[in-house]
């Protein structure tokens, strides 16, 4: 007889389960509470019962956990200052999808030398997540692998659903079964109708193969998930962040009888991908606050210790510290700037969304 099947496989390598990662890095008193806390601080946001902006904050992916808690660090005494007007969340971003080929991510390769060592990632990230947690700080991820939240789901307070995968079937399955809030990217093109179909979808129950705790292969069957909501990243080398896109997404949401909850990413197409432009982004967002648009409830911000990005050296020693790898950031002073101007403007008129209802 031939063979059929793996034809293209080298090798399968035992990865530990999600019940040893855990076992690992357990979940302490003070992580947990961090994470409910920020789950339903972002739950009540979107609900209209909390006036507050919540903001994605933080590099646009971690690879050096030093270099990252350092931002931590910083980010945690800025959220005590501004908390009440802002809710900050750590962008804390493990996985990269990649268009053609590139470093995919600290789970896929912690090393950063294509050595795939994905075990030893996903505890690292586990305990990455954790100090984050511990430091009294919500965390924010993108889910990529369907399987990685039952590794890591349980210390993040909200989820983002990218761009490229909010057509998935295979991710709005997930969704309707995570735990978190969860943001779904307009389309590269800069269609809503994908990102919108996806918050119906996930807001339904589903039944689909997946992994439990244990690593075994089980029918998973959710609940659905009502608090997705539309993030608009822009696309189509086009914003999408003025106010007549967001006049036309609130229109595209109620339409699909959805609650008029949008978040805005500062990066991405809605700055060109350059760095600089995300502060004018912001800029742009707040004014629509203070005129009175009832919609826009969250940002988001790629910012790390040092403006701008860099590749990745053979030699990892000559990487420069607190510098992304992936999408090029802000810098930490343009960071604070940003967040306390944001601050000092909504201060006041945030006030007045107290009890509104989303879609009112």
């Amino acid at each position: 007889m031939q063979q059929t099947e793996n034809l293209n496989i080298e090798s399968f390598e035992p990865m530990p389960t999600p019940e040893e990662i855990h076992a690992r890095v357990p979940m302490s008193e003070a992580a947990e509470q961090s994470v409910l806390a920020g789950r339903r601080a972002i739950e009540a946001i979107l609900d209209r019962q909390d006036p507050r902006l919540f903001v994605v904050v933080g590099p646009c992916s971690i690879h050096d956990p030093v270099a990252g808690l350092d931002y931590a660090r910083r980010l945690k005494a800025l959220a005590d200052e501004v908390a009440d007007t802002l809710l900050l969340v750590m962008r804390v971003y493990f996985e990269k999808p990649r268009t053609a080929t590139g470093w995919k991510g600290y789970i896929n390769d912690p090393r950063m030398d294509d050595s795939f060592h994905i075990e030893e990632g996903m505890q690292k990230a586990r305990e990455f997540l954790l100090a984050v947690n511990e430091l009294g700080l919500p965390a924010a991820t993108e889910a990529l692998d369907p399987i990685a939240p039952q590794y890591l789901g349980d210390l993040i307070a909200w989820t983002a659903i990218g761009a490229r995968t909010s057509e998935s079937q295979t991710h709005r399955e997930m969704s309707s079964g995570l735990s978190t809030p969860v943001g779904f990217k307009n389309g590269t093109d800069g269609s809503l109708d994908a990102a919108i179909n996806a918050i119906i979808s996930a807001s339904k129950p589903h039944s689909f193969l997946g992994i439990n705790a244990q690593g075994r292969s089980a029918i998973t069957r959710t609940r659905g998930n009502r608090y997705g909501h539309l993030v608009l990243r822009g696309g189509g080398e086009r914003p999408n962040y003025d106010t007549v896109s967001v006049a036309l997404a609130e229109a595209a949401l109620a339409k699909a009888k959805l609650p008029r909850n949008i978040v805005v990413d500062c990066s991405h197409a809605n700055s060109y991908k350059k760095p600089e432009l995300q502060p004018l982004v912001m800029h742009d967002v707040v004014n629509q606050i203070l005129l009175g648009n009832p919609s826009i409830v969250g940002l988001m911000i790629e910012s790390f210790i040092e403006a701008g990005n860099q590749p990745i050296p053979e030699d990892l020693s000559k990487l420069k510290y607190g510098c992304s790898v992936t999408d090029a950031c802000v810098d930490w002073p343009t960071t604070e700037q940003m967040i306390r101007e944001a601050r000092a403007a909504l201060r006041g008129p945030l006030s007045g969304r107290a009890g509104r209802k989303a879609g009112a």
